[in-house]
């Protein structure tokens, strides 16, 4: 793989934006693909929390060189981006320590971080800068237009959904990420025998993810019972797992494969 120009600082920046002036210039956009692109329930909800000044940094430097808006316009090269790695689509990756320790243990697989989380961004950039991962883009929106609009068919090696919200209330389940309809998608996206890895610390929705994994006939399960899996070597304890492994929570993994097409 080639290597990545390596960005340099700008010049100082004012820490006080005029008026009008974009948060992040040249930056992830507040709204890349437009409120006005669909109308449908979304699982997850923009976090614009405070953004420390090294994310800041991180974010108007290095979003040009790494960053990606899903804006629905464009299919992308997965093959040119990373320089013809095999490719996982990790959706949600919260301050993105996990991704990079991942990325920096496998250099040979190139990840595709989306999440909607403007600090996390900009850490998981300074991250990759911090470490040297040229294996790492980071992609600002909503995952689902990213997979339904912006990826090729089987161009993805694998799909990572680590600590999802769990929506609790009953009243907000239709509001989960893995749904029928949702695997029904990636499951277009993933080649044959890929691998989609879910983990959760919320048991209920444990035992929902596994319940739609084991009924739908393009995912089978890598576990021979039928059940979780231990947590893989590869992945790494994240910052939200051990907070829940703190409140006495109990997580569970689920690796299934892309089974081959029928017909």
């Amino acid at each position: 793989m080639s290597e990545l120009r390596n960005p340099t600082p700008d010049a100082h920046r004012p820490f006080i934006r005029a008026k009008g002036e974009p948060r992040f210039p040249g930056g992830p956009a507040a709204d890349p693909a437009g409120s006005h692109h669909e109308r449908r329930i979304r699982s997850f909800q923009p976090r614009r929390s405070r953004v420390t000044t090294g994310q800041d940094d991180a974010l108007q430097r290095l979003w040009p060189v790494w960053g990606i808006d899903i804006d629905g316009h464009g299919v992308l090269d997965l093959e040119e981006m990373f320089g013809g790695l095999p490719v996982v689509l990790e959706i949600g990756f919260g301050m993105g320590e996990a991704t990079a320790q991942m990325a920096a243990d496998d250099p040979e697989t190139g990840i595709l971080a989306a999440d909607v989380h403007t600090p996390g961004q900009g850490n998981l950039l300074g991250l990759a800068e911090r470490n040297g991962l040229s294996n790492i883009r980071v992609a600002n929106g909503d995952a689902i237009i990213l997979l339904r609009e912006m990826l090729p068919p089987r161009s993805l090696d694998g799909l990572r959904v680590f600590f999802p919200d769990p929506w609790p209330k009953k009243r907000h389940h239709k509001r989960r990420l893995i749904q029928p309809e949702f695997l029904t998608l990636a499951a277009q996206r993933l080649k044959p025998g890929a691998l989609l890895h879910c983990a959760t610390d919320w048991e209920p929705y444990a035992e929902q993810m596994l319940e739609v994994l084991s009924a739908h006939p393009e995912f089978e399960n890598t576990q021979e019972d039928g059940g979780y899996a231990p947590r893989p070597a590869f992945r790494p304890l994240t910052r939200f797992e051990g907070q829940g492994l703190d409140k006495g929570h109990k997580v569970h993994d689920l690796l299934f494969r892309r089974v081959l097409p029928t017909g």
